[in-house]
């Protein structure tokens, strides 16, 4: 219970029926490995979780963005409902290292796996909603989602900014590249982080966003754009 406890610290939000959200971070293989105590697992609120996800994203993207054509929500909605981003968001809070797996899948790396965490993030959207209604799961599903929607509505697909950066950076022989968080607002569930990048303790680029991960993609990314308008110095 202290886990689940610590789990709900960190997604801001505590549950009314613990069950619900042991249920969404059990994984088949360990009810699998441990079929005579009968322990429910999450595919079936992944299936909910992968509803009430399009239902939202659809919803949020048709009221609040209403000169886009069809085609542009759909390829924005595909972008920010795709396995990718839910395995983002999971990175992000820290869900690899809550899901309870079988001892075959954990020698495996399926803490880490894409398609675990994301499955596994689908069936938390399930379980908070099932457990707080669709006003709570909504208000904090876009909390968790608002950088991935702004970049999608932009057309923005995923790059990895840092790998770019170091690559572009190293091409001119050995550097130091470290990410610094400079700043956190906000409440612990819906913080703001600002984070520089420097380059041999040089700031070369500045980000912001609602996780340190995706701070510092956003900050690799202001470097990496200035790197190429001056010619990669």
């Amino acid at each position: 219970m202290n886990k689940l406890k610590a789990f709900e610290e960190i997604i801001g939000y505590k549950f009314s029926d613990k069950e619900l959200l042991r249920t969404a971070i059990t994984h088949s293989s360990y009810a699998n490995e441990n079929r005579g105590k009968h322990f429910l697992f999450n595919e079936r609120l992944e299936f909910l979780g992968d509803s009430v996800l399009s239902l939202i994203v659809s919803n949020y993207l048709f009221e609040n963005y209403k000169s886009l054509p069809e085609g542009d929500l759909t390829k924005a909605r595909a972008t920010i409902v795709c396995e990718r981003s839910l395995w983002e968001c999971a990175v992000n809070i820290e869900m690899g290292n809550y899901i309870i797996l079988g001892k075959g899948e954990e020698l495996t790396g399926g803490r880490t796996r894409v398609s675990i965490l994301a499955d596994a993030y689908e069936a938390l959207i399930a379980a908070i909603y099932l457990d707080g209604g669709i006003d709570v799961v909504r208000e904090w599903l876009l909390g968790q989602l608002y950088d991935t929607i702004l970049n999608a509505v932009k057309g923005k697909t995923f790059m990895d900014y840092k790998t770019a950066l170091q690559e572009k950076i190293q091409a001119h022989g050995a550097v130091n590249i470290r990410y610094e968080v400079v700043e956190e607002s906000g409440p612990d569930h819906n913080k703001t982080f600002l984070v520089h990048v420097l380059v041999n303790e040089q700031v070369k680029g500045v980000g912001e966003g609602r996780s340190k991960k995706s701070a510092e993609q956003m900050a690799a990314q202001d470097a990496f754009l200035k790197l190429g308008a001056n010619g990669g110095k």
